[in-house]
């Protein structure tokens, strides 16, 4: 049987792990839409502006997703975990306030104006209302991110029987975790919504649609992750060394190391035995985590046995942050063929049209990796070396939790599938209602 501790981490995740599908897609697709609508006014084009009429429909259903699971998930702070706003709530509480006040009361006032506004106020104010929307979602990033990444490096604060005061909210918001896990973070965004927009432009293509409306978003899905890509790679190494100062126990779960030792092997494949405090079936670089954690091949990585049993659980963090840097190679390879191929022939060949519609929600695989080697690495703390995570639970019934987590759980299944089905129904009926039959060279034909 699953205690209560267990069954509301079980909820929380569940929550969080849909809640964060939507948010990922909207923080730039938000963007990708104000640079169609820039690309419209200067060029009068109007596939620019199809594809922000096609792509504001698929923004909406995702803002709609995500605010509705966010409202769950907060509620659970008080609900699941009181512990943690009694202790922490004197900081956790303003900096959720000022994502509200300064973040969602802009995108949801502006929102209405980019979906119903473009027939009904001038141009020029439709396209502002555009980037406010854009800044909104960028701005509620940012808060929520401060939050957590003073969850993971708090600074800024003192305790006073057992609470957290602040002392410095400069400190507090810009602690030293947080401009590496915000620029991340908007890189996944980006990344997620580039490979949404070229996975689903490819999906129209092999439907039949022969418009330069989604070939012009194909072009800037593909081009943009080839882009975004190797800064990503760059500034999660970046990342890792902030985390490696701060986090070390994160780290070495992470990397498998549970002695500490000098010059560290990369395991690119294990299986961690937390029993014997070993690798399983391992496969590994010599010295490789060294170099790159260090840039020494002697550098020093400090082990689990260090941590008193203090650490995370090793199997998710280990291969939750294997399968993100896997699926950051395999974006790499895919968005830069295809790059290749448009700069080249000016077109993307059938094969990689297939390959980007399986790759349309690479993003999502990647980011969710992500969340979870963060989140599971800053285990058994809640908030890292303050609280632990058992002491912030609720005291209700297993069954209560229980019955909530299996409701959550069956209402998103529900949900995603009437998303799915959503997004490509509103895919195919571009393409059966808003393409006019063109005439199509050989060349295109190959499309």
């Amino acid at each position: 049987m699953l205690d209560v501790f267990m069954l509301s981490r079980i909820q929380f995740a569940a929550n969080i792990t849909f809640h964060i599908l939507f948010p990922t897609i909207t923080i730039a697709l938000c963007w990708l839409l104000l640079f169609f609508k820039l690309r419209y006014d200067r060029t009068g084009n109007t596939a620019w502006m199809a594809a922000y009429r096609f792509w504001v429909k698929v923004f909406a259903l995702c803002f709609a997703l995500g605010v509705v699971s966010g409202i769950t998930m907060s509620f659970q702070f008080g609900t699941n975990w009181p512990g943690y706003m009694e202790k922490v709530g004197n900081i956790a509480g303003p900096l959720l306030g000022y994502e509200v006040l300064t973040a969602f009361f802009l995108e949801a006032t502006f929102l209405g104006v980019m979906l119903y506004g473009s027939n009904r106020v001038s141009n020029r104010l439709h396209t502002v209302a555009t980037a406010l929307v854009a800044v909104g979602t960028s701005l509620s990033a940012f808060w929520i991110l401060a939050l957590n990444s003073w969850m993971q490096t708090p600074t800024g604060f003192e305790m006073r029987d057992g609470v957290a005061y602040p002392l410095d909210w400069a400190a507090i918001i810009f602690n030293p975790s947080m401009p590496y896990r915000v620029t991340h973070m908007l890189l996944a965004s980006g990344l997620t919504a580039s490979f949404f927009v070229a996975g689903v432009s490819a999906y129209r293509l092999l439907k039949g649609d022969r418009s330069n409306e989604v070939r012009l978003t194909l072009k800037t899905g593909v081009y943009l992750a080839a882009i975004l890509i190797p800064i990503q790679i760059f500034v999660g190494d970046m990342h890792g060394l902030n985390t490696l100062e701060h986090q070390p126990a994160k780290i070495a779960a992470m990397e498998g190391v549970w002695h500490t030792e000098k010059g560290a092997p990369l395991q690119l494949f294990a299986l961690p035995n937390e029993q014997t405090q070993t690798n399983d079936y391992s496969v590994s670089i010599p010295r490789g985590a060294s170099w790159i954690l260090t840039h020494s091949g002697d550098g020093e990585i400090k082990g689990l046995n260090e941590f008193a049993g203090e650490h995370p659980p090793v199997m998710p963090v280990f291969w939750g942050f294997r399968v993100m840097v896997g699926m950051g190679l395999l974006m790499l390879l895919v968005s830069w063929s295809c790059s290749f191929q448009l700069w080249r022939r000016g077109h993307v060949a059938t094969l990689w049209q297939r390959v980007l519609v399986t790759m349309t929600f690479s993003g999502w695989l990647a980011t969710l990796a992500g969340w979870y080697v963060t989140e599971i690495g800053r285990q058994p703390f809640l908030v890292y070396g303050v609280l632990k995570t058992a002491d912030a639970v609720t005291t209700t019934a297993s069954g209560n939790v229980l019955f909530t987590a299996i409701t959550y759980v069956l209402v998103y299944i529900v949900l995603i599938v009437a998303f799915l089905h959503t997004l490509f129904y509103l895919a195919r009926k571009a393409v059966s209602s808003d393409v006019k039959p063109l005439e199509t060279t050989a060349k295109e034909a190959k499309l």
